[in-house]
């Protein structure tokens, strides 16, 4: 049997291994990334579909971090969403939709700092206290991913740098834990973080003629 065969076959497996489920929260988790990108405030409902169907999949993976933080990610749906539509500034009665902003260098110090710090926590607690699966990984993109959502909301431009080193840690993570298409998805988030870069820092340049003003 060829190299070729054993991989297609290897291949079909995992496709048919992939559940409704997991389809169904890849496509909306897809469809919120594309919409962010867009800056679009459709892009916070898709996110809650996609991470109550997350949850269940990924407490039945055992990622018991992985499944905690579709809580947070839930929470932060509502958030996202006021402060994208009423963060922005006040004009009169009406209130301009949130800009692209920004974080001096010391807060991103803190923030990773902080990451790094509680990630080691977490894991070695999970890893002493439950049966999770590759724990501190597992730990980082937790802790980090709930920093980096944070800054979406906030809509802050270096929340693209964040993701892109979060979603390639998360593809390994994915294909250790059989999660074909969650793999396959965060690779083309890895693409798309790249567009959402340039995309939102083209809007934040073409800010400041207009604040200048």
């Amino acid at each position: 049997m060829s190299e070729t065969t054993t991989w297609l076959e290897a291949l079909a497996e995992a496709l048919g291994a992939i559940s409704l489920l997991e389809a169904a929260a890849v496509a909306f988790g897809l469809a919120y990334l594309v919409l962010a990108i867009r800056q679009n405030m459709l892009c916070w409902a898709a996110a809650l579909v996609s991470v109550l169907l997350s949850l269940v999949l990924f407490y039945e993976a055992r990622l018991y971090s992985e499944s905690a933080l579709q809580v947070f990610y839930a929470a932060m749906a509502f958030y996202g969403w006021y402060q994208w539509r009423y963060g922005g500034r006040r004009v009169g009665a009406e209130t301009d939709e949130l800009p692209v902003g920004v974080w001096p260098l010391r807060m991103h110090v803190l923030a990773i700092g902080g990451t790094l710090a509680v990630s080691v926590l977490l894991g070695y607690v999970m890893d002493v206290r439950t049966d999770a699966a590759m724990p501190y990984l597992d730990a980082f993109t937790t802790v980090a991913a709930l920093v980096t959502t944070y800054m979406v909301a906030k809509k802050l431009l270096e929340n693209w740098g964040y993701w892109f080193v979060i979603d390639s840690l998360s593809v390994y993570l994915y294909v250790a834990r059989e999660l074909y298409l969650y793999a396959a998805l965060f690779v083309l988030y890895v693409v798309l973080v790249v567009l959402g870069f340039l995309r939102w820092r083209r809007d934040l340049r073409a800010q400041v003629p207009a604040a200048a003003q």
